[in-house]
């Protein structure tokens, strides 16, 4: 029932973030990691040890701390996660 429920959630924000992405796509935040693909494979190792633990990395305070070591917003960090979570490691919850 807690997984139906996370992915069901995890859609609901791809959906409602779609638009922000496309806004977000041709963006400095994206680039960074488009140019950098190392740094988006090293933070998928994060998410899915995350995952292992029994934890996501899209609760609050995983996502605060991602904004923090990479000096964005908390919305900045949600699009980031997000985008390197659909094109790097689509397994992570």
């Amino acid at each position: 029932m807690g997984l139906k429920l996370l992915r069901t959630a995890l859609i609901a924000l791809a959906l409602l973030g779609s638009p922000l992405l496309v806004v977000a796509a041709d963006s400095d935040l994206l680039n960074s990691v488009k140019r950098n693909p190392e740094k988006a494979k090293a933070m998928c190792r994060s998410f899915r040890q995350m995952n292992a633990n029994g934890r996501s990395p899209f609760s609050n305070p995983y996502i605060n701390q991602v904004a923090a070591s990479e000096k964005l917003s908390f919305q900045d960090a949600e699009i980031l996660m997000t985008y390197i979570v659909g094109m790097h490691c689509a397994d992570v919850r």
